[in-house]
């Protein structure tokens, strides 16, 4: 049911999100990694109706992006999403941005919260949803934990 890992449809690099240096701005890769997320989170269950639905939604809790290779006007990349952990009210994830041409960009480490928008208050999934994020897990199972999963930020001093 679910890709191992998932792979979005591919983005193209607007002109607004060029910088002064004349590649993508740094704001914009957690523009085209949550616009990756939201194809999966259609699959899942999360879909734009989701909130009207039950009065919850995904917030992320942290986020850590690692550029690896600069990407200019008109590239075209797709964000991979391979779900490394979750319980019912939280999910742990990695993603990478791949350039059309099989090359990593920039790679991204999450923690996503599940909300319920009456508190708001992180609070449980839903059975539907959970079983679905169950199913995920068990298609990313196989997978090999990442490299860069867990990297420390810091200056390295000889």
């Amino acid at each position: 049911m679910f890709d191992a890992p998932f792979m979005s449809g591919f983005m193209e690099v607007e002109k607004d999100w060029i910088d002064y240096n004349g590649h993508l701005n740094m704001a914009y890769y957690n523009v085209l990694f949550d616009r990756g997320v939201d194809q999966i989170w259609d699959q899942l269950g999360f879909g734009p109706d989701y909130l009207e639905r039950t009065g919850c939604t995904t917030f992320s809790a942290e986020f850590h992006i690692c550029y690896v290779r600069e990407v200019h006007l008109g590239d075209r990349l797709r964000a991979s999403f391979q779900l490394l952990d979750h319980d019912d009210k939280s999910f742990h994830f990695y993603q990478e941005l791949i350039h059309e041409d099989g090359w990593i960009s920039a790679t991204g480490e999450g923690l996503g919260l599940h909300i319920d928008q009456s508190g708001p208050r992180v609070a449980a999934m839903p059975e539907p949803i959970l079983t679905n994020v169950k199913a995920l897990r068990a298609a990313h199972a196989t997978l090999p934990r990442p490299d860069r999963v867990g990297r420390q930020m810091g200056i390295r001093h000889k």
